[in-house]
């Protein structure tokens, strides 16, 4: 239940299992496409598309059942029927339990997931590749049958609402509500998937199951498997699981007749520290034979070399760019402007109204389209270097875009001339129909309103866990406790300036990627009287260098299809062919910044004016609250820019900062790709190896911290109807004691799987309190801090509390059982692979382990840990590190009552 992608997707994060055998004829389409290779398509009887792609990046699978099914085949009365459903399947199904389904889908890493969008539902599974029948069993079943019994329905119903409250006290999810309303009015476009709370309390478990039995069905949905296997084997097990299933007759679809767009403007308050102003149009849809250059005009629109971005740059705003939300039968469009405070909205409306106006009369101009043709195709080969993202593009090629692959839309792409451009340009950049919407930030009150003197948190019995016992199948594939063995051999070497280099050959795209970071911490680098600079410096990386300016540094990148961003992080993603120039702009952006009083000025006032509207936003006064309970006045941590600082910053003070903070003896270069150790090392050496320190290294460690005492604090926000919460204490534990795995174990059985974690179990499944709860140890060189997080009505936060600081303390009272270690140790062995599964993955898992002093192979340290520990182990550190009695209570909404 999980959000995942644009506004029109609702998600319900979840898990599954089936069993079903026996083979059925069927026809197989092999891909013929020269550049498709590892492609297998196939059709079976029973009208099941499959769709299997391998990727050999990492020993992981990601699978997508995607139903042509969603909120637009909704009964009338009843929008998130369609969104119901998701979540009961993973309430059961026959021969699987609701508690089996959510224990196999914990074990196997518990990275598992749906969304219900307008015209699909997908359940999502990336998992180690060798537990790929666990998930097709579980897929099968799932598709055959639904419990949706009465009671499942009554209890899944709390977090459906919590989930809807969570999403309506969202003022962005309010605009697009409304936005779709106008665009959309009579049509089933009208509204989204989520739902409302009255339709749900009228919605019935026989009404969900009659919606499964009509809707889910093999020929209604689309079956894609990508990962490291292989695909004639995977299509014969797919065959075993779904070929006895039957076929139906499926209901008729909604019409779709589209009224004229209400241009009535629309006005909302925020707790967004800053402005928007956008202007929204009604366009064509993913069926209309106008989309591929709508799509190129969206792109164009939104470069970096267009008129939009180039308000940010003449000081007019401080975010802009045009965005595309595509359904199968029209589409909204929308440009934006954020500005601080926006004491004129009317002003912002017409820049982006001129612009507009400018494209519809005079075109765009050529080099910017085959700019954005260039840019399709590298982004669609970067996509290849994750698993679950490739998964997710076929998905959405075949089941939502309705083409056979993600290259058919590439091949679109490239017919599109630029007079077809200019046409779609005149013809739907109609301003006379556009909706005007306007975000307005609302300020918060202050100081935070302290609930009462203790912070201690009512003490509310929670049932014990039992054992589930799983399935044969399942547990058979499970029960192995095994240490994983990493696919990833990097390559370190030390330049001579003390820049670390680590490259990671990969095969499966033709790209290079480069992630760089530049450890640093502005809280202790940072002169007194000068905070802000280092935020300041981030937004001079944006106008281009000393020797290319803004737009021709954009243009340079663009000639290559490469995107760039320097900073503390930096990184650089090219086609391997490219690399040698994709470096020199990276490091002439890294090294060479312009660092003069025109970009200067315009940054100063934008993040002045920004940092001055942040300062009253509820969410930062919320943020504010929790670091100023858990550490003590003077802490560095809790050193903001304000505005006067900001203000008197000079040329020379973001120089001399650039010079002690950005060093190359602190800097760690991750390089990943088609290339090798030494050709990587040859170019990042060109140009970056004359990068020299000066000075002494600066102290970015924090230092010890003492321990916080309990409090409630609220932070009132009139915009949200829950309350956001935080429960949080700090603790002196180093990343690298031991002891952070016995935490890390006993995390993973509080908050590790979705329906089979206690607090999950508590929380969400048995009361419905919440719609999810999130807990995480935060580890560093010399402190730690755990972080429990949820949202839930008023009157519910102190009881949600109350069953957190009663499970915390459980663990330190009693051991857990030898059946919930075993689980927590199987969730968190196989999260290791997982973390392989895309580049980005791996470079950040590097990047950090450097940052943090840990050695490169942490993962396979961290997984003998875990098999060796014992359920004392857990418990023994609970006792030494937690205090339940402790936690910081900080909650962003109405008062709790």
């Amino acid at each position: 239940m999980g959000c995942s992608g644009n506004w029109w997707r609702r998600g319900a994060q979840g898990c599954g299992l089936a069993a079903i055998a026996l083979a059925a004829n069927l026809l197989l389409i092999a891909s013929s496409r020269a550049d498709e290779t590892g492609v297998l398509r196939a059709t079976l009887d029973n009208g099941l598309r499959v769709v299997i792609v391998r990727n050999t990046l990492a020993p992981v699978v990601s699978t997508s059942v995607n139903y042509l099914v969603g909120s637009d085949e909704a009964p009338a009365g009843f929008p998130g029927m369609a969104h119901a459903q998701e979540h009961m399947m993973f309430r059961g199904s026959s021969g699987l339990s609701a508690d089996q389904l959510a224990v196999i889908g914990s074990e196997m890493g518990g990275d598992f997931n749906a969304d219900t969008t307008q015209t699909m539902t997908q359940y999502l599974f990336t998992v180690p590749a060798a537990d790929l029948d666990i998930v097709l069993h579980v897929e099968a079943l799932r598709m055959a049958d639904a419990t949706d019994s009465q009671q499942g329905w009554t209890e899944e119903r709390g977090a459906i609402e919590q989930e809807v409250s969570q999403d309506v006290s969202s003022p962005e999810y309010n605009m697009y509500d409304r936005l779709r309303a106008a665009m959309f009015a009579g049509t089933a476009y009208a509204h989204d998937a989520l739902g409302t709370r009255d339709s749900f309390e009228h919605t019935t478990s026989a009404m969900l199951k009659d919606f499964h039995d009509a809707w889910y069905a093999p020929n209604n949905a689309i079956l894609v498997v990508v990962g490291d296997i292989d695909p004639r084997a995977t299509l014969e097990k797919i065959k075993s699981f779904f070929g006895p299933l039957k076929a139906k007759s499926l209901p008729a679809r909604p019409e779709m007749t589209f009224r004229a767009v209400d241009s009535t403007p629309i006005q909302l308050e925020t707790d967004r520290p800053v402005a928007t102003q956008m202007l929204a149009l009604r366009l064509p849809g993913l069926d209309s034979p106008d989309f591929p250059a709508l799509e190129l005009l969206a792109d164009i629109l939104d470069s970096r070399r267009f008129a939009l971005r180039g308000l940010v740059a003449q000081g007019k705003g401080i975010d802009a760019g045009f965005s595309l939300d595509p359904l199968p039968k029209a589409s909204i469009g929308y440009a934006s402007l954020s500005v601080p405070e926006a004491p004129d909205t009317g002003a912002a409306e017409r820049e982006i109204a001129a612009i507009l106006a400018n494209v519809a009369r005079d075109g765009v101009p050529a080099e910017l389209l085959a700019a954005a043709k260039i840019q399709e195709h590298r982004q669609a080969e970067f996509r290849k270097n994750s698993i679950d993202n490739l998964a997710s593009d076929w998905s959405d090629a075949t089941a939502l875009w309705g083409l056979q692959s993600p290259n058919d839309d590439l091949a679109r792409i490239d017919r599109v001339t630029p007079e077809q451009i200019d046409a779609v340009a005149r013809k739907y950049l109609d301003l006379n129909h556009a909706v005007p919407v306007t975000m307005i930030p609302r300020e918060g009150e202050k100081p935070p309103v302290a609930e009462h003197e203790s912070g201690k948190h009512e003490s509310l019995a929670v049932a014990e866990p039992k054992p589930t016992v799983l399935p044969d199948w399942a547990q058979s594939g499970l029960a192995r406790l095994a240490v994983p063995q990493s696919t990833l051999h990097p390559v370190v070497s030390i330049l001579p300036n003390g820049l670390t280099l680590i490259v990671q050959p990969e095969d499966v795209s033709d790209t290079v990627s480069v992630y760089g970071h530049v450890q640093n911490r502005p809280e202790t680098e940072t002169v007194s009287g000068k905070d802000g600079v280092a935020q300041v410096l981030d937004a001079l990386f944006n106008y281009g260098t000393q020797h290319l300016d803004r737009i021709a540094f954009q243009k340079a990148l663009d000639d290559i299809g490469a995107s760039e961003h320097a900073g503390p992080d930096f990184g650089l993603q090219t086609l391997s062919q490219d690399f040698d120039r994709g470096m020199s702009l990276l490091a002439d952006n890294e090294l060479h910044p312009e660092l003069s009083n025109r970009p200067l000025g315009i940054a100063r006032e934008q993040l002045g004016e920004m940092v001055g509207a942040r300062l009253r936003s509820p969410a930062f006064l919320a943020s504010r609250a929790l670091r100023e309970s858990l550490f003590a006045k003077g802490d560095p941590s809790l050193r903001e820019p304000l505005p006067d600082s900001i203000a008197g910053l000079t040329v020379a003070d973001v120089a001399r900062y650039y010079g002690t903070a950005f060093r190359p003896d602190l800097t760690t270069i991750v390089v990943i790709g088609k290339i090798t150790p030494e050709e990587a090392r040859r170019v990042v050496e060109k140009y970056f190896g004359g990068w020299q320190a000066v000075g002494p290294r600066p102290d970015i460690d924090l230092p010890a911290a003492p321990a916080n005492r309990s409090a409630a604090l609220t932070v009132p926000d009139a915009s949200r109807l829950q309350d956001t919460v935080a429960l949080a204490e700090n603790f002196p534990l180093s990343r690298r004691d031991p002891d952070f795995y016995a935490l890390q174990l006993g995390n993973a059985v509080l908050a590790g799987g979705f329906y089979s974690s206690r607090l999950s179990i508590d929380l969400r499944k048995k009361t419905g309190l919440v719609y999810s709860v999130d807990a995480e140890l935060q580890s560093g060189k010399t402190r730690s801090v755990y972080l429990v997080s949820y949202a839930c009505d008023p009157g519910n936060v102190g009881k949600a509390a109350g069953i957190v600081s009663h499970e915390l303390a459980d663990l330190q009272a009693t051991p857990m059982s030898e059946d919930e270690l075993m689980r927590a140790k199987a969730f968190l062995l196989r999260q290791i692979p997982l973390e392989e599964a895309s580049v980005e993955a791996i470079a950040d898992v590097f990047n950090t382990r450097r940052d943090l002093g840990l050695p490169l192979d942490e993962s396979t340290i961290a997984a003998n840990y875990y098999v060796a520990m014992s359920t004392s182990d857990v418990q023994a550190a609970f006792r030494k590190w937690i205090r339940p009695d402790d936690l910081v209570r900080v909650s962003q909404g109405p008062t709790p009552h």
